[in-house]
């Protein structure tokens, strides 16, 4: 079957904003205009198509990335758009980042009037990690105390982005009737009597005419509430036309010599800044009320790149010694990435993943590099939401689904087995948050084990585990609305009910000074005996300012980061005092090792270890025996080396009318929190902080109370903090069950 869209005709593109900017009420409308769908889908209704989850539609927040196809016409040419939905909630941050991992452009959406916001910032800085080239819509324009230049001031200063505005709002709040296009120096004016579904073409020299004025008094009313004059117009338009040519060498050209610069190639200009990353156009709109949506579409085809826009994905042979490359080409072999996992109640298991180049039929196999695995691909589904479209086979720059993978997970690689590659997997947080789990009755005890294990291919943010102690069964997530909507999930798609124990901080623990260790693991029997014997040399790591030393052994492959505990491995045996085969085993014994620390039994973080000496016997060696001397002198280091206890901190928004921020500040002291700035945005005042995680527990409802419900805040994770002396020793009390002096 050939190719319907070519490739250049395509575009994988992400929506993402803070929660609440309108991600979804967008994507509903943009499924809309191109014909997906023939009913306008509401959040607030809860008949959204892309927030298809109960949970979604009762609570109106987006948990789930969800993934759409559609066709935009756009200069005679049918344009494939594939779309995929992010959440906005901090807690379900990995859902942004798999999806960006996977994309070639993006769709930020800000709230006109609340510009930046905390996680904005966040899915920026994901999006610059992946250089994901961004076009930027200014959402609800027609709110009271819409700021258009407010935004764009904010994004400069906040997300240090470079935004050229190539539209400018036709009035404010309750006048905004569309928006000037500088590009093409017209108006576009939405029609009332469709609601907004219709728009009509007006040149920008009319706009100002007596006659047409005197018709159309909704547009006198939005010139003199935005004050847009014809000096004003020509001045914006002038100098978006200039910021564009400075960032293009092509135009910069032309520009600079007095020549005229056509619409079409102030475009193609702006697409190579774009794409580039040089410069992030921004349009504006109110998705909610139809408009600007089209236009956005346009903007989608015109700015963000398509699959050959973007440099070659990139990966390693099996060994991981040798670079190799993907062009995007269905004639190249076979290479895609395995993104998200899913379980459909129909079809059972769901595998998403990006085609990068090559093609799939259905019947055919792949090659999972990363499990060394051959799977069948029984089934392809191009998806819209929850709904499925059968197909046949799948092209290069595609993003599809496939039903019933086995061994694949998040991040996996699927490739032609004859020319294995693996594309670099993602990287996902480490949970901040615990809680205890028990089923309610003996058939859910049956049910539970096999409802987590699901739930935890889905998300590899969650995690499962057993306290060794107490032998509680332990999950693990981002947030408290994270594990709130896993334990709804569990009831509601597994059936199986479970009591949830009070949320728990995962503290973790480090060293703060230089120590040196011996180990020495010695047994004699009847028969072999045992033989490892250890010299190591303790180092705090600091994984964001490594020193030059260590960085230099890391990038010469002289030592060996563990990225899921920041543990970095030096082997400095000279002479073979350790024989090569046993040093591993020894790196393995520090890596247990650390998995519970010695204050109170949690997971040590961020250490050097230098294994520097040692001895070994003929006979009685073996790994086993360098791994237990491996682990009893890190320990024994370890607790020369200045032990401590290591809390989460979170970064912590909070919007409150002002004569509430006094009570709110005094509150935020109170939990430990330390206030780092405040801004006044509109009526309400932004303040910026950062708090222990174990002291925020509850703070919804605090905050509700304290500001008559008025006020609002996010909270993400920042980084992990030592925890100040008396409160340490009351957790290290607590875990170990003892009093500490």
């Amino acid at each position: 079957m050939p190719r319907v869209i070519p490739l250049e005709q395509q575009r994988n593109i992400g929506i993402m904003a803070h929660i609440d900017a309108g991600k979804t009420t967008t994507t509903e409308r943009v499924l809309f205009y191109t014909g997906i769908t023939y009913k306008l889908g509401e959040v607030d209704d809860g008949t959204a198509i892309m927030d298809w989850m109960e949970q979604e539609r009762e609570r109106g927040i987006t948990i789930t990335s969800a993934a759409t196809a559609c066709l935009w016409p756009r200069f005679h040419d049918n344009y494939r758009i594939n779309i995929i939905d992010t959440p906005g909630h901090v807690d379900f941050t990995v859902e942004v980042e798999r999806s960006l991992r996977v994309l070639d452009g993006a769709v930020a959406i800000f709230d006109a009037v609340a510009g930046v916001q905390p996680q904005t910032e966040t899915v920026w800085r994901q999006a610059d990690h992946y250089h994901v080239p961004r076009i930027a819509f200014v959402n609800k324009m027609d709110r009271v105390g819409a700021d258009f230049d407010y935004c764009i001031r904010s994004m400069r200063n906040r997300l240090t982005a470079d935004p050229a505005p190539i539209q400018f709002p036709l009035g404010k709040e309750d006048t905004f009737i569309g928006v000037i296009d500088f590009i093409e120096n017209h108006a576009a004016i939405w029609k009332e009597e469709t609601l907004g579904a219709e728009y009509e073409i007006l040149p920008a020299d009319q706009l100002f005419d007596e006659k047409i004025q005197s018709q159309r008094p909704a547009l006198r009313a939005a010139l003199q509430s935005a004050a847009i004059t014809p000096d004003f117009l020509h001045e914006h338009r002038d100098k978006a036309r200039a910021y564009i040519a400075e960032h293009d060498e092509a135009l910069f050209e032309k520009y600079s010599h007095g020549q005229p610069i056509s619409p079409a190639e102030l475009r193609a200009g702006l697409r190579r800044a774009t794409i580039n990353l040089k410069l992030v156009p921004v349009l504006c709109g109110a998705a909610f009320k139809n408009k600007g949506v089209q236009l956005l579409l346009d903007a989608i085809v015109d700015y963000l790149p398509s699959p050959l826009d973007v440099p070659p994905i990139q990966g390693t042979d099996l060994s991981g010694e040798e670079l190799l490359e993907r062009r995007a080409d269905d004639e190249e072999p076979f290479a895609a990435l395995a993104f998200k996992i899913a379980t459909d109640p129909y079809v059972g298991q769901l595998t998403y993943f990006r085609v990068y180049s090559g093609t799939l039929k259905t019947g055919s196999y792949v090659y999972n590099a990363a499990k060394n695995k051959r799977e069948r691909i029984s089934r392809l589904l191009r998806m819209h939401a929850n709904q499925r479209e059968q197909v046949t086979e799948v092209f290069a720059g595609e993003i599809v689904a496939a039903v019933g993978l086995k061994t694949v997970t998040t991040g996996d690689t699927l490739c032609d087995e004859k020319l294995p590659i693996i594309l670099e997997s993602m990287e996902f947080p480490t949970p901040v948050i615990s809680v205890a789990i028990e089923p309610r009755t003996k058939a859910d005890q049956d049910k539970l084990g096999g409802a987590l294990h699901k739930l935890q291919q889905e998300d590899p943010t969650f995690r499962v585990h057993t306290d060794p102690d107490t032998g509680q069964t332990l999950i693990s997530g981002m947030g408290e609305l994270h594990l709130e909507i896993i334990t709804d999930r569990m009831l509601r798609e597994f059936s199986v009910a479970a009591n949830v124990g009070r949320p728990q901080v995962a503290y973790r623990e480090t060293i703060r000074r230089r120590a040196e260790a011996e180990g020495k693991y010695i047994r004699q029997t009847g028969g072999r005996g045992q033989y490892g014997h250890v010299y190591l040399v303790l180092e705090p790591f600091h994984p964001h300012r490594p020193t030059e030393e260590i960085q230099k052994l890391l990038d010469k492959n002289k030592a060996r980061l563990h990225k899921e505990n920041n543990l970095v491995f030096v082997d400095q045996i000279v002479g073979g005092a350790i024989p090569r085969i046993f040093i591993s085993a020894v790196e393995d014994g520090i890596f247990e090792a650390m998995e519970g620390g010695i204050l109170a039994g949690y997971e040590m973080v961020n250490t050097v270890v230098r294994l520097v000496d040692g001895s070994f016997h003929e006979v009685d060696s073996s790994e086993i025996a360098f791994k237990i001397a491996g682990s009893l002198a890190f320990k024994g280091g370890a607790q020369k080396a200045q032990p401590v206890l290591l809390e989460p901190m979170m970064a912590l928004e909070v919007v409150v009318p002002e004569e509430y921020m006094g009570e709110v500040i005094a509150d935020i002291t109170a939990r430990r929190g330390q206030v780092a700035g405040m801004e006044r945005v509109a009526s309400s005042q932004v303040i910026r902080a950062s708090a222990p995680l174990a002291n925020m527990f509850g703070y919804a409802t605090d905050l509700r109370s304290r500001t008559q419900g008025r006020g609002t805040f996010t909270l993400h994770f920042k980084e992990y903090a030592e925890v100040p002396g008396p409160i340490a020793e009351e957790v290290i009390a607590r875990a170990t069950g003892r009093l500490v002096k």
